[in-house]
């Protein structure tokens, strides 16, 4: 899909000025795409709130980001595990407790193509429950921090939102009978964005001043698949990193930095890759498919999720 607003090399970081005075907080940003996203904030001034699973990954982290950017650079790492709500409870009021403004909160972290069936400490299927639930707990939970600098929520989401049932499953959602790990993570991402658009809605019938933006990182050199997915996918995606549908991690934060930091971008759309099936290539505006922004789905799933979670928003 063409997309010529940011010209025929698409966004780039060299868009960005300088980003000093600003705080951006990422899920999952010691490695792969969220930290990359980091590097690039930090290089640009600003301060990174790092919420991550590994105390010990992070510090590495946080090490190598400090030899680059200087001791000076203002990087933190607040633990937190999207698949137990107590961790997301406690991770948030520290982030309350000491993190003044948040100029964007980036949805970044999730797991995939997990094999069988897995619940979360809170009895969720895996993937809803650490890619959906988990992130809607945090953002409703630091939401009025956001509102109060006037900051937006970057979803990251993914192609895989159009590659299951394109609705979602309530009469089965931890997939007892049936479960797939393709499916199942597609039906994590598409709840994902099907959350960011019914915000979306909910912020501006309230007259709230967040903005909530979603993109995807394409098809880039993680290790999601690596962490989470079974051997034969793995190796699957070994050999997709070898041809010129894959991408680097670094091209692939550039979506949900332009999220976070350009002004004048549509909500209801969704942003990455414009080239090749939309995998790689200039960053702009691509294909939203309808199923993602059915409106009856969406606000059930908004009160599905609130009833889990038992995160009730300031909306």
């Amino acid at each position: 899909m063409a997309d010529t607003q940011f010209g025929p090399h698409g966004w780039t970081p060299e868009r960005l000025g300088s980003l000093a005075g600003r705080c951006y907080v990422i899920t999952g940003a010691n490695a792969g795409t969220g930290y990359e996203a980091a590097r690039l904030f930090l290089s640009k001034g600003a301060s990174v709130v790092m919420l991550n699973r590994s105390a010990e990954k992070s510090a590495a982290a946080i090490a190598t980001l400090k030899a680059e950017h200087g001791t000076e650079a203002d990087v933190r790492f607040v633990e937190m595990d999207l698949a137990d709500l107590a961790s997301v409870r406690r991770a948030a009021e520290e982030v309350r407790e000491t993190v003044p403004r948040i100029d964007a909160l980036i949805c970044n972290a999730a797991i995939a193509q997990v094999p069988k069936q897995r619940l979360t400490v809170d009895g969720f299927e895996s993937q809803l429950g650490t890619n959906h639930y988990g992130h809607f707990a945090l953002c409703g939970l630091l939401f009025e921090r956001i509102e109060e600098s006037e900051g937006r929520i970057v979803v990251v989401a993914s192609l895989g939102y159009n590659m299951g049932i394109k609705t979602i499953q309530f009469d089965d959602l931890n997939w007892d009978k049936t479960y797939s790990a393709n499916a199942v993570y597609s039906q994590s991402k598409l709840a994902q964005m099907m959350f960011a658009y019914e915000l979306q809605d909910r912020i501006r019938a309230a007259g709230k001043s967040v903005e909530v933006l979603v993109c995807h990182p394409g098809s880039s050199k993680t290790s999601l698949i690596k962490t989470s997915g079974s051997p034969v996918m793995r190796a699957i995606w070994w050999l997709m990193t070898k041809s010129p549908m894959v991408q680097t991690a670094q091209q692939g934060a550039y979506p949900e930095v332009m999220c976070a930091t350009e002004e004048g971008l549509e909500e209801r759309a969704l942003y990455g890759p414009t080239g090749r099936m939309e995998f790689v290539g200039p960053v702009g505006r691509g294909t939203l498919h309808p199923h993602a922004h059915d409106k009856p789905v969406m606000t059930r799933l908004w009160e599905v999720s609130e009833a889990a979670t038992g995160v009730v928003w300031p909306l």
